[in-house]
């Protein structure tokens, strides 16, 4: 029997697909509440009235392109009296829903990056934060206001209930007080990024931080106090009616429950991230965590799950895996921990950790002051007596250190590996290259490297030479550095690919409780995907980004010392900066020109070893559709010319930045049906030249070669072409035997699943070839998560 205010699991709530990132309770219905998904969908869930005391999906909303990171509910007005959904995704777009319609009734655009955080207020005010380091204030379907003053990510805002007065919390540390579009005050105290704020009154709010903290604040700039109990970032928070206790979530773990100014309640949940909590009109506490699953946590007898129900909750934690090298264990010695008669002893406070040894393995135990008993939280893997040295080992590799950073709002915490041998600036170019993050974070990443190895570092800081997001502003190609591993292009960005960019066609509605049918608790692992959001994809991947500013520095740089016969006028410089603003913007006014384009095509013919900024305008140009119908065919033996011209320059012994520009080029020529028409016409050979470049000991070739193989895939599904869908096959077959980089094996996967897709020849094909047991090794890939469901799905059209 629970004591008095101590909560239990009231129910669990399948229906995401991914991680759920926000919740909030709604005004209509009663009892109602919120929740959005990395899997693009938001969704509203009402109370049951049948016995399993659980949640029905009413409503599922789809209309981002990408992952959906927050959410609020706009209070009800004269024109929608039940309110109307908010919600914030990684497309840039705010969508605001009815409660009635899947699709948006507008969409609010202005963000230049995710919008993370959303807030609501009085007269239907909205307040939204974005990566883009702005919040801003929208009203009536316009943006009334841009907030500008953060250096960093704008992580979590809100409007305090005093008319005019908003809060935004940064990346940079700092929290902001708005009044009137105007900073008033600047909050600092943080040792790390804000990420959550939360309303206490008209003068006082609460703050959370990846410091670990959470921190009492009036507005007038005091902190009156902070709070200490999770042991990693903290994510959320959300405050009770009374206005004094809380409850917060984090990468621990874990919900805590705060009253009186203590932690009074730990509650571990078996998924690492426990993104977002809410607090439902009930008293009750929703809480949405990596795994998926929605809980409900009640300190109401009548509403707690039954018995069995409860059991099955603790048996799944009890399962469950930790590392201690990326959780908060310390360091452990098998051969100092006591046996098992330690539990004998009672604990002292609530959420106490005690580890103990049980034959060869490590069980850790947390203490329950309701229940007064100690309850399994997990097996730990990977102490110290499983490694002797003072390396950690990451992705079969020994490293000094393994950080865990989240730096991302559209995923779970990533593990950055550093030896203090590396450049700190090169391993911070690569971890947001590989994790598909903004170059904006790169001095954040970069300085945390340096203060978390205490300096211990080898190497001088960024080079004069290197990447713009170091200062220096100056121009190169990624593959022009030699250096093992360097990072994709600083200017262009790496292009990497979100599968699924079209609308849900279809929302998975929640499935049956597996242990009473009834839907009141569910297992993650019980759930099966039955949406696939990665393949068949039939729409060109391009290579889209580009400072056009430090592409004509640099052409202006190498054209002061090209020779003689190749030095281009300033007419003809201008002329092409003409060109490369026209291609870049889609709103300009001017249309290339025939002679900007004839210019352009010959100027890409410099020689190999100052070309490339040219072949980067001209990356960026076949975009465009009178370039694509010009150089791709307008004449068909132009078309022709473009594809030697760019196959000359991938030949095996050319320069690492000229391949690679020109997989990109020949990927941004599907953007056009001429474009496309061409490729589809000399698939052969281009895919020939491609497949020679598999043993090129460079990331970002691999990637735009299998960028290239993927778009042929799309272009060729549902075409009954069994001749080029085999080549495609033996290219990505023969890639992956060499590739490394997860998001090139990522590509190749889905250009693998677009192939076979629907097609019982194709499949019959590549299992003959021997796809199957190739890319078998990826099922247990789970960093990135996309590689492993991916190729799930790969195996089960393989079937």
């Amino acid at each position: 029997m629970a004591t008095p205010n101590s909560y239990k699991l009231s129910c669990s709530i399948p229906g995401h697909e991914m991680d759920v990132r926000g919740l909030s309770a709604a005004f209509f219905p009663d009892g109602a509440f919120v929740s959005v998904s990395r899997d693009r969908t938001g969704r509203v869930w009402v109370p049951n009235s049948s016995p399993d005391r659980g949640f029905t999906e009413m409503h599922c909303m789809t209309g981002h392109q990408n992952f959906v990171s927050c959410v609020c509910i706009i209070a009800p007005s004269d024109t929608y009296p039940r309110g109307l959904i908010a919600t914030g995704g990684n497309d840039h777009n705010i969508c605001v829903f009815t409660l009635d319609q899947p699709q948006p009734l507008f969409t609010l655009k202005g963000h230049k990056n995710t919008v993370c955080t959303l807030s609501s207020g009085k007269f239907g005010t909205l307040l939204s934060g974005s990566w883009d380091t702005t919040a801003k204030v929208w009203l009536n379907e316009k943006c009334m206001m841009t907030l500008q003053g953060h250096t960093a990510a704008v992580w979590a805002v809100v409007i305090l209930p005093e008319q005019g007065l908003m809060l935004s919390g940064s990346a940079d540390k700092t929290i902001k007080l708005w009044k009137a579009g105007h900073c008033e005050k600047t909050f600092t105290g943080h040792e790390d990024c804000v990420r959550g704020l939360a309303v206490v009154s008209d003068l006082e709010f609460f703050s959370c931080s990846n410091d670990t903290s959470i921190r009492r604040w009036l507005v007038t700039g005091e902190c009156v106090q902070v709070y200490y109990s999770h042991t990693n970032y903290i994510y959320s928070l959300a405050v009770f009616p009374n206005g004094q206790d809380f409850v917060s979530t984090g990468e621990d773990r874990t919900l805590r429950i705060w009253k009186q100014g203590e932690c009074q309640q730990t509650i571990r949940l078996p998924a690492q991230s426990v993104w977002c909590c809410c607090i439902l009109p009930n008293g009750d506490i929703a809480v949405g965590a990596s795994d998926g699953l929605i809980r409900v946590f009640t300190e109401v007898e009548d509403r707690m799950a039954s018995p069995q129900d409860l059991q099955a909750f603790e048996d799944e934690l009890s399962k469950t895996t930790i590392d201690p090298k990326t959780g908060d264990l310390g360091d452990i010695k098998m051969e100092d921990l006591p046996g098992r008669d330690h539990l004998d002893e009672p604990g002292n406070r609530e959420g106490q950790t005690r580890l103990i040894k049980e034959g060869q393995k490590v069980e850790a135990y947390q203490w329950s002051v309701a229940d007064s008993r100690w309850m399994k939280i997990g097996d730990v893997v990977g102490g110290s007596n499983q490694q002797t040295s003072k390396k950690v080992n990451y992705e079969g590799k020994e490293y000094d250190f393994v950080f865990t950073i989240d730096i991302n709002e559209g995923g779970p915490s990533m593990k950055l590996p550093y030896n203090v041998t590396d450049d700190p600036w090169l391993t911070a170019h690569n971890f947001l290259q590989k994790n598909e993050l903004s170059p904006m974070f790169l001095d954040q990443v970069a300085n945390f490297i340096i203060e978390n190895t205490k300096g211990h570092t080898l190497g001088a800081a960024p080079p004069s030479a290197a990447d713009p997001f170091t200062g220096s502003g100056r121009y190169i190609p990624v593959a022009a550095d030699n250096r093992a591993g360097f990072g994709a292009d600083p200017f262009t960005g790496t292009g990497r690919y979100i599968p699924g960019s079209g609308t849900p066609t279809g929302a998975p509605v929640g499935a049956a409780d597996p242990f009473t049918g009834g839907g009141a608790y569910s297992s993650a692992a019980s759930r099966q995907t039955s949406t696939n959001i990665y393949f068949p994809k039939t729409d060109g991947v391009t290579f889209e980004q580009a400072n056009a500013t430090q592409i004509m520095a640099k052409l202006r740089e190498l054209n002061g010392g090209a020779p003689g016969e190749y030095r281009l006028s300033e007419e003809v410089l201008g002329s092409l900066e003409k060109l490369l603003v026209s291609v870049c913007d889609p709103c300009a006014s001017e249309q290339p020109t025939t002679e900007q384009i004839s210019l352009l095509w010959k100027t890409s013919h410099w020689p190999e070893d100052i070309v490339f900024p040219v072949l980067d305008i001209l990356r960026l140009a076949v975009r465009h559709p009178q370039v694509n119908e010009s150089l791709c065919g307008g004449d068909a033996d132009d078309g022709v010319a473009l594809c030697n011209h760019l196959l000359s320059l991938m030949k095996p012994q050319a320069r690492p930045a000229n391949q690679m520009l020109a997989l990109r080029t020949l990927c941004n020529c599907f953007s056009g049906w001429r474009g496309r028409a061409l490729l589809l016409a000399q698939r052969e050979a281009v895919l020939s030249h491609a497949a020679d470049l598999c043993s090129v000991c460079n990331k970002n070739i691999h990637i735009a070669l299998a960028t290239l193989v993927l778009n042929y895939a799309g272009s060729l599904h549902g075409q009954p072409d069994l001749e080029a869908k085999a080549q495609c096959l033996s290219v990505a077959s023969a890639a992956l035997e060499s590739v490394q980089d997860k998001e090139a094996v990522f590509r190749l996967l889905v250009a693998l699943g677009t192939t076979v897709a629907s097609d019982q020849t194709a499949q019959d094909l590549a299992k003959s070839l021997g796809v199957t047991s190739q890319i078998a090794k990826y099922t247990s890939v789970t960093d990135p998560a996309k590689v492993g469901e991916c190729c799930q799905l790969v195996l089960k059209e393989l079937q």
